[in-house]
């Protein structure tokens, strides 16, 4: 737990916070201060991290919530809201990604529509119903979990356009919620060793490689990330894509690389 306490006294919810990075940024938040609403549709392992949370002395509550269920959602918020007083933070975590069929043409609509439905139109849902009490807490911020697959072809046709979605929702619920005094900004990471990479190490060590800081993103790289955008250092800014992707997008490794190797740098 950090002894910096941005979040003293916040109500935060975290959709898909029962692992990964969702599980990191509910630790991070919780470590400085925040009271934190960890949901999940997978509650067992959502109140596992919950009270791991709870040992280190810091208040967070597991809560069931489906971001494809609008009256979960509203639940989820309304119970936030309930158990801390207020709603100040709103992390949009949650997703699903789908392997691509072979052939583009192959992909059937339900791939389709459930990559959209739970990454995009899921946040959706979740910044519609805590809005108003973001607005109304006078410190309120969204924080999207996006992807530099939402910026560059990574593969993934669904879950990329719905990376991408996100992109544009920041930035126009940022222009919306603005003069409601409400912040909303998106983190896009690179690849980063979560449980959705186990049993993958030797793939992940050759993405690795393509990394110009040497190594892939862990959890609390995001989580990080994530914390300054939610707290009052980044109280100018809104709207903008953090890239936390360790040089992904800004350098091409690759093509370094193979020049090195062929005796120019051009």
């Amino acid at each position: 737990m950090t002894g910096t306490r941005r979040f003293e006294g916040y109500g935060v919810v975290i959709t898909g916070a029962a692992r990964g990075i969702g599980a990191a940024t509910a630790r991070r938040l919780a470590g400085e201060g925040a009271q934190v609403l960890v949901t999940d549709v997978d509650l067992t392992e959502a109140e596992r991290t919950a009270a791991s949370i709870r040992e280190q002395g810091a208040r967070a509550e597991a809560f069931l919530c489906d971001v494809g269920e609008r009256t979960s959602v509203e639940a989820a918020v309304a119970h936030a809201v309930e158990a801390f007083g207020s709603l100040d933070v709103l992390v949009n975590n949650a997703y699903h990604c789908t392997p691509d069929a072979p052939l583009f043409e192959d992909e059937p609509d339900e791939t389709w529509a459930r990559d959209l439905d739970l990454t995009l139109t899921g946040a959706y849902r979740c910044c519609r119903a805590a809005l108003p009490h973001l607005a109304a807490s006078g410190r309120g911020a969204i924080v999207g979990i996006g992807s530099v697959n939402g910026l560059q072809d990574f593969g993934n046709h669904a879950y990329s356009a719905a990376k991408a979605g996100l992109g544009s929702l920041t930035r126009t619920l940022a222009g919306h919620a603005a003069p409601r005094g409400v912040r909303v900004n998106l983190v896009a990471p690179g690849t980063v060793r979560t449980t959705a990479w186990q049993g993958r190490e030797a793939q992940l060590d050759v993405l690795r490689q393509l990394y110009p800081l040497g190594r892939v993103g862990e959890p609390d790289d995001i989580a990080a990330a994530v914390a300054f955008l939610a707290s009052r250092d980044a109280a100018w800014i809104t709207g903008t894509t953090l890239c936390v992707d360790g040089g992904l997008l800004s350098v091409n490794t690759g093509f370094r690389y193979a020049a090195r190797q062929h005796g120019s740098d051009a």
